[in-house]
């Protein structure tokens, strides 16, 4: 048990550690980073849990092999509900403190609230399935809510700084919720052959333009010498 436990949890620090040292010219508070994974970790997945429950009520959805209800259920269900919740901590416990001072903060924090969801979900998945599941999901998974958080990050880290903050703030949304729903989407449909090739491909432009918005926000962080 103890083993899986570390085996579910690995991938997740590796992310939180590499965001965290990319972060290099004005680190955030340990204290903030620890609320923010604890607040992605619980607050987040309850809203999560709340909002499923009512979509089960208002959108009864019966998956059987339908690729209009899959899409409903990738875009609507899942990838929206959980991006909401993640950025909900985001917009008002992260977004608003002082030391949120930059806009790469806001990738450091859409990453720590997203590590922290991927946590608990990794664990109750790896718990459930065992060391193949964790080995899997390591490579997939938790990189797929990394990036997700990372391009949220980046339009709500531009947002505190911008007169248009609430388009910019929601246009981070949009975009994480795009790309979980496409990447959910492409493994839900998964009764036609090879459709998992396009989870992959999202997950690939993920990285891709995860690794280009660090960048950029790096090159442009005022406390750089």
């Amino acid at each position: 048990m103890n083993y899986l436990i570390v085996s579910a949890l690995a991938p997740i620090v590796a992310v939180i550690l590499y965001i965290y040292l990319k972060d290099r010219y004005e680190k955030e508070p340990l204290q903030l980073l620890f609320f923010s994974f604890v607040l992605g970790a619980i607050v987040s997945v309850i809203i999560t849990m709340l909002i499923s429950a009512v979509y089960q009520r208002v959108i009864p959805l019966h998956y059987n092999n339908n690729i209009f209800q899959e899409f409903i259920r990738a875009f609507l269900v899942v990838g929206l509900t959980e991006e909401f919740s993640k950025y909900v901590i985001i917009r008002y416990f992260a977004q608003p403190k002082k030391a949120f001072n930059e806009p790469f903060d806001g990738i450091v924090y859409a990453v720590m609230v997203s590590m922290g969801f991927a946590a608990t979900e990794n664990l109750m998945y790896v718990l459930g399935g065992g060391y193949q599941v964790a080995l899997v999901r390591a490579f997939t998974a938790v990189p797929a809510h990394a990036t997700f958080g990372i391009l949220m990050g980046y339009f709500m880290g531009k947002a505190k700084f911008s007169r248009n903050w609430q388009m910019l703030n929601l246009c981070g949304l949009f975009l994480a919720v795009l790309f979980h729903g496409a990447y959910d989407f492409f493994l839900f449909i998964n009764f036609i052959p090879g459709t998992w090739a396009g989870a992959f491909l999202s997950l690939a432009i993920g990285l891709f333009l995860s690794r280009k918005v660090i960048k950029r926000h790096q090159d442009n962080s005022q406390f750089k010498v």
